[in-house]
């Protein structure tokens, strides 16, 4: 069975309950109905009502059961604006208020205030703002400072062994991690693992050099970001300095590791030094290897958040609902 139609499975009859800021866009209306239809979520349309009314009729989308909310004339707009106010040091009362009328704000408040179990956006509003909406609502994971995103990869026969799927960070939002903001990706990376994946993360800091077979600032950097992440995570399966083939091939690890490795040759989390490498990575594996990417998927906040590619289809907005309702299931397990 496919990932997503495992999450697909436990979803449905669960009640999940997604908000999407963008709900005027056709997309996201006909996911909407979908997940409703097939009663994997309960959707939330942001936006004004009229202008979604007119958006579906145009799309050819049934509105009924569908729950529509305006963020600008909603009755909780003061008491979001007092939360908002609270949790920023540097927050009027005035910049509240502005704020949460917003939708990608809104939305925000929703999850942060329990009134939802994730938030999906992105089709139509920048990743930065996404991100920055977030922060002010929702807020990082503890012990977390960095935002980062993740892809779920499922390759359909990796290695001759049938299919995998991988944890591939960050390939969409930090472009040049330093050490700290690389070891945060990592955490963050094997918690996604670790709700998402059918075995335990094992994490493969990657890198132009396995274990000091080349020297360079860069591999200093991943060297560093890995002493960071036993420090602060003891127990969690990770290694590196490595090269992709050290971390994913057993023989090739075999060959250039001297000591014994829980990690090389079984990674299912990859750590990628930099957005150059990440980005060029998941489309080679997409393209070449005819594998299924979902995401991005935002990673270390408080709660699950999905950010979407301005060109996501129907069928990528319903994946991105079920890969972080599955998530919010396990934060809530």
């Amino acid at each position: 069975m496919d990932v997503i139609e495992k999450f697909e499975h436990e979803a449905r009859g669960r009640g999940g309950r997604v908000v999407f800021p963008e709900g005027s866009d056709a997309r996201v209306l006909r996911a909407a109905r979908r997940l409703a239809d097939e009663d994997l979520a309960h959707p939330v349309l942001l936006g004004v009502k009229q202008e979604i009314a007119a958006a579906a009729e145009q799309a050819g989308v049934s509105l009924m059961g569908l729950q529509l909310l305006c963020p600008d004339s909603d009755s909780r707009i003061s008491e979001f604006a007092s939360h908002l106010e609270n949790a920023r040091k540097k927050m009027t009362a005035e910049m509240a208020e502005e704020l949460v009328r917003r939708p990608l704000y809104f939305a925000g408040m929703m999850v942060a205030q329990g009134l939802v179990d994730t938030m999906i956006a992105g089709v139509s509003n920048p990743t930065r703002q996404v991100i920055e909406s977030c922060i002010k609502t929702v807020g990082m994971a503890p012990g977390i400072k960095t935002a980062s995103s993740f892809f779920l990869m499922q390759v359909p026969n990796f290695l001759g062994q049938g299919a995998k799927s991988f944890i591939y960070a960050d390939c969409g939002f930090n472009v040049d991690p330093t050490a700290e903001e690389l070891a945060d990706i990592a955490l963050a990376s094997a918690e996604s693992a670790a709700e998402l994946l059918p075995e335990p993360p094992r994490v493969a800091m990657l890198s132009f050099s396995t274990q000091g077979s080349a020297s360079h600032p860069r591999v200093d950097k991943v060297i560093e970001a890995l002493a960071l992440v036993r420090a602060r995570a003891p127990g969690l399966m990770i290694d590196g300095e490595f090269q992709a083939d050290t971390a994913l091939t057993p023989a090739v690890a075999a060959a250039k590791l001297e000591g014994i490795s829980t990690v090389a040759g079984r990674a299912n989390v990859l750590v990628f030094p930099d957005l150059d490498s990440g980005n060029i990575a998941y489309k080679l594996t997409q393209y070449m290897a005819g594998a299924r990417a979902v995401g991005p998927v935002f990673q270390g906040f408080k709660a699950p958040i999905c950010d979407l590619s301005r060109g996501a289809g129907v069928e990528d907005i319903v994946a991105a609902a079920m890969i972080s309702l599955r998530r919010a299931r396990c934060g809530q397990a």
